[in-house]
């Protein structure tokens, strides 16, 4: 392989890996609690320039579009659908403990992305995406529930379970209320089986 190409590979091997590493800056940042990392601070965690980061992100909402990426790459195995079969309490229970595991990882990041989202067009897709997920595992995991009722009602009733196992329920029961993990889940769990169980 000619020098050149060799030394072409390696520029762009050390560019990946700083550009990786101003993303994991980030989110490092985001989950130890800072809502708002400057520009400096990213370049400082990093270990690599100001003047780097802004050559490989024209600015912070490029970043912060990566970072939404990444942050969805680590939460894919996360966020397999549930299957809508078996006993009710099962899968609540399941429900439950999932959507409980997912809304604590999530949770630094997705402060620092709804104290920035009237602001930034990406980070507002991104949260609309994370929306339209959480309600089409809400739909999947209590299909039969749901099918019990009519159209118009079916609607409702899945927006208000979206509701009651969202973040922001989980930030009320768990940063305001400052419940523990196993109480903030019986609560969704009981919030989600009382509406569930509702006659059609």
């Amino acid at each position: 392989m000619p020098a050149a190409v060799v030394h072409l590979d390696g520029r762009l091997a050390r560019s990946a890996r700083s550009r990786a590493a101003v993303v994991t800056a980030m989110l490092d940042l985001l989950q130890a609690g800072d809502l708002q990392p400057t520009a400096a601070r990213v370049a400082e965690r990093a270990g690599v320039s100001l003047r780097l980061v802004f050559q490989h992100f024209e600015d912070l909402e490029a970043l912060y579009a990566e970072v939404a990426d990444r942050q969805a790459e680590r939460l894919r195995p996360l966020l397999v659908a549930q299957a809508g079969t078996g006993p009710f309490a099962e899968r609540l229970q399941e429900f439950v403990t999932r959507r409980g595991h997912v809304l604590e990882t999530i949770a630094p990041v997705r402060r620092a992305a709804l104290l920035r989202a009237p602001f930034s067009r990406v980070l507002n897709r991104r949260l609309q995406q994370v929306r339209t997920l959480a309600r089409r595992q809400v739909e999947a995991a209590f299909r039969p529930e749901l099918a019990a009722h009519p159209p118009k009602a079916r609607r409702e009733l899945a927006t208000a379970v979206v509701v009651a196992s969202g973040f922001s329920t989980w930030e009320v029961l768990r940063r305001h209320h400052r419940l523990p993990l196993a109480q903030a889940q019986r609560i969704v769990a009981r919030t989600v089986r009382a509406l569930l169980k509702e006659q059609p």
